[in-house]
């Protein structure tokens, strides 16, 4: 099929808020691609060439790409630069200046969904000494092909601007759309994606044999999105709501799914990137488990074995990173507690109760730097207290309530977990929240052009964000400086096209940044729009900024649905 099928798609799509139309355009055209486009197209969809634990980076900047557009047209680059500044999306500069190209070369031909896919493939693939030539030139030779709206979309994927606003569950929902005109085959692709966490795989698998999505089955170096935990308020509330139970300590540190096949070792984020060359330590104890095959999941933090205490979190974020790694791991050891194994040796242990899982973990672990997580029955809601109690003595979140008769809820949140934190009752409690704009700063922050953030959750059911915050207080100088300047390079002139929103922000930015938001309380406002009905949605009462979280992607944020009970917890 042409590219430029895909482009005219992307196009009606952004033009349309209808999750309901959204959905049947895409199955639609899902009916249309053979299995192998539609894996392409389904990467593409996502803004992407494959999924991000294959560790993929385009490594194209503005203004390499400037350059290209420029070379194509015919045009300067003053010209190029000058119409950037004007429109704010090279996408759209590329798309005017096509149009009206000075120049084009003597051979071109109609691009395919997998020409533009293979080529933007192998710019994401070349490095080293001359690449920036080499990737230009690939550029080059798509954008001399393209139609003005093709040129669009190659550009915006390259820069990772996609803006066409479609999460994973409008996709899923398209799959199962595009064979049996409704949702019923959405739970079975949803497993078989959170088993492999490659969308553009389970398309092609499905489009090849619907019946084959059921069979799916986990493999080593294909990370299970994370299973995620509900809130209760209170112990009395998890055991009315659970029974007896398993209680774990609650690390604040940050989430590490490992893992080992033969003496080959790979560590993924909870945002399923590869991070094992942070982590060299890690790698050397989880090499010498004595297993053929093992995934397990565990929080890593940093501890200090002088004063006998945990690094706060962000003494522990000091690990992840690019350099400086040996000297990094000396002055911030690390220890993983691992709170669950879900295989082992060919067996995929997430269908079976956690509390056979868990004593498969006791069987394994501790070893060398490989903890487990403190963890002891509960039979009353006593027991929780007293457990909560230990945590906070040591200065920990909280404590993590798990059903004991539940499987590995993997990527869904679920009852099967409960987390109970300090802050939940008493202190200031924290959401996650994604930044869709921002204000300029009046007074003495003027200085700095940045003055508080319009912060959004996300609606599961719609594929949205909803607004619930404008924070403005909280940020050091140092903040509002990178504030500033990383906003800047990512604002947009109009809102993303999958927000819902009543209050405008001085500017829009596309939703990338995930940030730590705290609370006195949760209210109802007109001018915001998370869970809104009857001219209401949920607010955040004296919310200041508490922290980035570079470790959760934008989906990976609290729900509209969380908030809701929250407020509910909190009348």
């Amino acid at each position: 099929m042409e590219f430029k099928s895909v482009a005219e798609l992307f196009n009606k799509v952004e033009r349309i808020s209808s999750r309901l139309e959204i959905t049947s355009l895409l199955a639609d055209f899902y009916k249309k691609l053979n299995p192998e486009e539609a894996r392409e197209f389904t990467y593409l969809l996502q803004g992407k060439i494959l999924p991000d634990y294959y560790g993929y980076d385009f490594g194209v900047g503005e203004k390499m790409v400037e350059a290209t557009i420029a070379f194509v047209t015919g045009y300067s680059a003053k010209d190029v630069e000058s119409l950037f500044k004007k429109l704010g999306d090279l996408g759209l500069v590329a798309e005017e200046l096509i149009k009206k190209r000075k120049q084009r070369a003597l051979l071109f031909k109609k691009l395919s969904i997998t020409e533009v896919y293979s080529t933007l493939k192998k710019i994401a693939e070349i490095s080293g000494e001359g690449s920036v030539t080499l990737k230009q030139r690939y550029l080059g030779e798509l954008l001399n092909n393209s139609s003005p709206l093709e040129a669009r979309y190659i550009v915006r994927i390259v820069l990772d601007r996609m803006r066409i606003g479609i999460g994973d569950p409008t996709i899923l929902d398209a799959l199962s759309w595009s064979k049996v005109g409704g949702k019923e085959l959405r739970p079975y692709i949803e497993r078989a994606y959170n088993l492999c966490s490659d969308l553009g795989l389970v398309a092609e698998s499905f489009l090849k044999n619907p019946e084959s999505i059921r069979e799916f089955r986990i493999e080593v170096f294909k990370p299970l999105r994370p299973a995620l935990a509900e809130r209760l308020p209170s112990a009395e509330e998890i055991i009315k709501k659970i029974g007896p139970c398993g209680v774990e300590y609650k690390y604040d540190g940050f989430r590490m799914q490992i893992h080992k096949k033969g003496r080959e070792v790979r560590i993924f984020s909870r945002r399923l990137e590869r991070m094992e060359h942070m982590f060299p330590d890690v790698v050397e104890s989880a090499r010498e488990l004595p297993f053929e095959e093992i995934i397990f999941e565990g929080e890593a933090l940093a501890f200090n074995e002088k004063e006998n205490r945990f690094y706060s979190f962000q003494e522990t974020m000091h690990r992840r990173r690019k350099y400086g790694i040996k000297e990094a791991s000396k002055t911030w050891p690390l220890y993983v507690y691992v709170f669950d194994v879900m295989f082992k040796e060919g067996e995929d242990l997430t269908l079976k109760p956690f509390k056979e899982r868990r004593k498969i973990l006791e069987g394994i672990f501790p070893f060398k730097n490989l903890k487990r997580t403190h963890f002891k029955l509960a039979n009353t809601a006593q027991d929780i207290v007293n457990m909560f109690n230990e945590a906070m003595e040591k200065n920990l979140e909280g404590i993590m309530a798990k059903d004991l008769n539940a499987p590995y809820t993997a990527g869904k949140r679920e009852f099967a977990w409960i987390k109970l934190k300090k802050s939940y009752g008493k202190e200031m409690d924290t959401i996650d929240g994604v930044v869709v704009g921002y204000y300029l700063g009046t007074g003495a922050r003027a200085r700095f052009k940045f003055g508080g953030l319009l912060v959004a959750v996300y609606n599961e059911d719609m594929d949205r964000f909803e607004t619930i915050a404008k924070v403005g207080s909280g940020f050091t100088e140092e903040e509002m400086k990178w504030f500033s300047e990383k906003l800047n390079e990512i604002k947009m002139e109009g809102p993303p096209n999958n927000l819902f929103y009543i209050m405008k922000p001085d500017f829009w930015v596309e939703p990338k940044l995930v940030v730590e938001i705290a609370y006195d309380n949760i209210t109802l406002s007109s001018q915001h729009t998370c869970g809104f009905r009857n001219g209401k949605g949920y607010a955040l009462r004296f919310p200041r900024f508490v922290r980035l979280r570079t470790d959760k992607g934008v989906y990976d944020i609290t729900t509209s649905r969380e908030i809701k009970e929250m407020y509910e917890m909190g009348k």
